[in-house]
């Protein structure tokens, strides 16, 4: 796999990974884990922080040249 093709498949799953963090705020979804509840918040620094890393990813595969 080249440098292209990795950039853009992990900007598509961190752009699917902050779609998920959205969905689960506008649904109000509640998360347990261990009997620990994830508050909301964690998915605002999870939209930010998978939206930077999904525009960072596609922009990279979109500049990388396809011969490396």
């Amino acid at each position: 796999m080249n440098q292209k093709t990795f950039s853009m498949v992990a900007g598509v799953l961190f752009v699917l990974a902050a779609v998920i963090h959205a969905l689960r705020i506008a649904n109000g979804a509640l998360v347990i884990v261990e009997n620990v509840s994830i508050p909301m918040w964690v998915s605002w620094i999870a939209i930010v922080i998978a939206g930077y890393l999904a525009y960072e990813g596609i922009r990279l595969g979109r500049k990388a040249p396809s011969g490396q």
